[in-house]
């Protein structure tokens, strides 16, 4: 077989690797009303036990570095994969608010494992094939959550239980997990020399997880506050205001389509530059216009200019040091994923200071600051070549 078509099925498992880790997402987001109704939790318990999700999480992401450094990532992605279809199916059978933190927990430690190990094995596709390639991946996951997501909500119309909802799609993901493995790209683990391995992480990538967080400050905020800016401080109606977050998802998702076409005639940091601009005018044009529609718009604007810098960030961190892409990666991740978590409280917080605009404006203020820090993302010609 040609090297360009094992290319191309390297390239295609990795894009169902990251499908299926969007449709887990969106098949536990989907059944969460039913759980919840199930184990009779009032938002404040729930709460909690969400938590364990992002608790599970960040650890994964902490710990799955050095495994994916001295191991490979294919070695750990695979392995991930498959677990995430039986490890889905778990908080259908939790009992109580411990089981089900539990269960969530569990969830969470193998979605970030998943999360670092395929982003690496990404970065190695990308490399291979000597092109931008990282945005379309990030795509394939928001698409993933959004068709499961989708299909979890017509389980939950035709009143059937959480368990046969997770149980089918658990058996989806690892059958089709399975199937991927058998294209899944295995380069040998990259060997760093004596002095590199006294220095740690390569020079930067805290900087670059800095960059992620403030991005998913941005994305956590919109997705928790841009329906109840709409509604109560721009008077739409309830319907029209889930709009607003419903433009967002639809925007950052075309943007991650186009992003590689982007970044290949841009450049990432030209990319990243106007892409953090494009936030900040965006959301500046939903909080000073003063309408709905133009809230709206706004909305999208800020979805369509954070949708390709995450992906820049994370290639560019892969790509710093590819004897360091497993534990550069999860630095970021963890860092950025911190940023999804706390934005929303943030904005809370000081919105209860300042009011919800002025809060809002926190993002955009972050993304002007990503926007003149984008030479960040500068990696070396020999870096990136195959």
């Amino acid at each position: 077989m040609s090297g360009a078509r094992v290319l191309v099925r390297e390239r295609v498992a990795v894009y169902l690797l990251f499908f299926l880790a969007g449709a887990a997402i969106g098949t536990w987001t989907a059944r969460i009303p039913a759980i919840k109704e199930r184990l009779g939790l009032g938002d404040g318990r729930l709460s909690l036990a969400l938590l364990a999700i992002a608790a599970g999480s960040v650890l994964g992401m902490t710990v799955v570095g050095r495994l994916v450094d001295r191991h490979g990532s294919a070695r750990v992605m695979i392995p991930a994969a498959l677990a995430q279809g039986v490890v889905l199916v778990l908080p259908a059978y939790a009992f109580d608010l411990v089981s089900l933190a539990g269960a969530l927990l569990l969830f969470g430690l193998v979605h970030g494992v998943l999360d670092v190990s395929m982003n690496a094995n990404a970065v190695q596709v990308e490399r291979a094939l000597g092109r931008p390639v990282m945005s379309s991946f990030h795509a394939v996951f928001s698409l993933g959550g959004f068709a499961v997501a989708s299909v979890g909500g017509l389980f939950a119309h035709f009143a059937l239980t959480a368990a046969v909802t997770f149980w089918s799609a658990g058996a989806m993901i690892a059958a089709l997990a399975a199937w991927a493995a058998r294209w899944a790209l295995r380069p040998a683990p990259e060997r760093a020399d004596g002095a590199r391995g006294r220095a740690g992480l390569p020079k930067g990538i805290v900087f670059l997880g800095v960059l992620a967080f403030c991005c998913l400050v941005g994305e956590g905020a919109a997705a928790d506050w841009s329906s109840v800016y709409l509604s109560e401080d721009l008077a739409a109606a309830p319907g029209f205001a889930a709009a607003g977050y419903a433009a967002f998802s639809i925007m950052m998702t075309a943007g991650r389509l186009a992003g590689d076409r982007l970044a290949a005639r841009l450049g990432p940091v030209p990319l990243v530059r106007c892409c953090g601009l494009l936030v900040a005018a965006g959301l500046g044009l939903a909080l000073l216009a003063g309408h709905p529609v133009a809230g709206v718009a706004g909305f999208g604007l800020f979805g369509a200019g954070l949708s390709c810098i995450v992906p820049q960030v994370f290639a560019a961190a892969g790509h710093r040091d590819p004897a360091y892409a497993g534990r550069s990666l999860a630095r970021v991740a963890a860092l950025g994923y911190l940023g999804f978590l706390t934005g929303p409280v943030l904005i809370g917080g000081l919105a209860e200071l300042t009011g919800l605009p002025r809060a809002l404006a926190v993002p955009a203020l972050l993304a002007a600051f990503v926007a003149l820090a984008a030479t960040a993302l500068r990696v070396r010609a020999e870096e990136r070549a195959p």
